[in-house]
């Protein structure tokens, strides 16, 4: 990874936190589209109107679909499989959107189902450093601000550095529909 690229991120010294996940989390209610609404800079994420629809599997795994319009009008999307990790934590989950690729961590800090969900994933590199990723995503493309503070302040007890949370751009997406 070029510096260039790693300032696209959100970069860090150190192991990955460990944060605590939601409690007694359902999977089956999580299911549905979740449009991002503040995150992390991600450099695989260039477009607006950012969403994911997740639906649950025969064998137990979930179908993601992410999925962004880019600013030449097109559609860009991406589908993988989330599993969780460990029956115990099912707030903990990996999501593998390439073969052969290690899943990526998924961790569901927060969420009513509803309304709000925080998300939150790690990568650590020898100890030494981490690039970590953070979304506060909603069932609509609006959430309000009381919500999205709370939100944050989630966040950052979980030890995530919200100084760097940007707005989604969520107008002007009718083509996502």
């Amino acid at each position: 990874m070029t510096l260039a690229a790693a300032g696209a991120q959100s970069f860090h010294f150190g192991a990955c936190p460990q944060p605590s996940v939601q409690d007694n989390f359902n999977v089956t209610k999580y299911m549905g589209t979740w449009y991002e609404i503040e995150k992390l800079p991600a450099m695989f994420e260039r477009g607006k109107c950012v969403q994911a629809t997740y639906s649950l599997l025969g064998d137990g795994t979930v179908s993601v679909h992410n999925a962004e319009l880019l600013s030449n009008g097109k559609i860009n999307s991406i589908d993988g499989v989330a599993r969780v990790k460990d029956p115990s934590q099912p707030a903990i989950l990996g999501v593998s959107f390439f073969k052969g690729v290690p899943d990526a961590p998924y961790l569901v800090l927060s969420t009513d189902y509803q309304s709000y969900a925080l998300v939150y994933s790690c990568n650590g590199y020898f100890g030494v450093f981490h690039i970590d990723f953070a979304w506060i995503l909603a069932r609509t493309r609006v959430l309000t601000e009381e919500i999205i503070n709370q939100s944050r302040d989630k966040l950052a007890a979980a030890g995530v550095d919200i100084d760097r949370l940007t707005r989604s751009n969520q107008t002007g997406c009718d083509i996502m529909t």
